[in-house]
């Protein structure tokens, strides 16, 4: 049984823990894990502007086959691998 409460931690560092009534008496494995809930501020710069100016050939390799796509369809983009593929 797995129970779990979000609890405020007072400036003691103390909680007491109720267990409910459903648990048997006797011994028990009691795990508990503190996850703080942290504000997360408000970034007014784009997510990937630390990647300006960074080198990255392997994405650039894998994004430059999607990179000027237009209108074109799988089933051309499938002819010009094949056609690349075994007609050179």
């Amino acid at each position: 049984m797995t129970l779990t409460q979000t609890v405020d931690i007072p400036d003691s560092r103390r909680f007491t823990i109720e267990v409910p009534r459903e648990i048997p008496v006797g011994k028990a494995r009691l795990e508990y894990k503190v996850v703080p809930f942290v504000n997360k501020e408000e970034k007014s710069e784009p997510p990937l502007k630390c990647l300006v100016g960074v080198k990255t050939p392997r994405s650039d390799r894998l994004l430059g086959a999607a990179a000027n796509l237009g209108d074109t369809t799988l089933d051309e983009l499938r002819d010009e691998w094949l056609t690349e593929k075994y007609l050179k």
